[in-house]
């Protein structure tokens, strides 16, 4: 993938290899995120003096970055599948998409961690948008990760 483009238009990774390949080339200095939102115009328009924000959905209360989720591949994860950890990264917030309504979406962004939501999430700065991530690459991400066959573990979404 050559360098994006501006925000308002983003090219869409379409498959999970092609999000894996993505987080397995990007160098570690360079945080990897995805959140999941209307997009990288909207967010990066969003914020008060110059920041990135988010808003606390219980409370409210304006937060000082945007609310994002690593793809980074931590140490510990060892030589396993780049893939299944990617698959996991975005099964495990695809509820999102349902609970904040319709044109919510996927996408990346290489981004500087500024602190931690309510919810113990990072909110970073975006420092660049990569790319939307596509329908059939979601759909990938479900079968991965159903694949594992864990009867005690699911996504991440508090209304289950």
């Amino acid at each position: 993938m050559n360098a994006p483009p501006g925000p308002s238009r983003l090219p869409t990774i379409a498959t999970l290899d092609e999000l894996s390949a993505l987080v397995q080339r990007h160098p570690h200095a360079d945080a990897l995120f995805v959140r999941w939102s209307h997009g990288p115009a909207e967010d990066l328009a969003s914020g008060q003096g110059g920041r990135h924000a988010s808003r606390d959905a219980l409370t409210g209360v304006v937060l000082p970055g945007l609310s994002a989720n690593p793809l980074s591949v931590e140490p510990w994860w060892g030589d396993r599948s780049i893939r299944l950890w990617v698959a996991r990264r975005l099964y495990d917030y695809r509820h999102l998409r349902d609970q904040h309504g319709p044109g919510v979406r996927p996408w990346v962004l290489v981004g500087r961690p500024i602190g931690r939501g309510p919810d113990n999430e990072p909110l970073v700065t975006c420092r660049r948008p990569i790319a939307w991530i596509s329908e059939d690459a979601l759909a990938e991400c479900g079968r991965a990760v159903e694949e594992q066959a864990a009867a005690d573990w699911g996504p991440l979404d508090r209304r289950t």
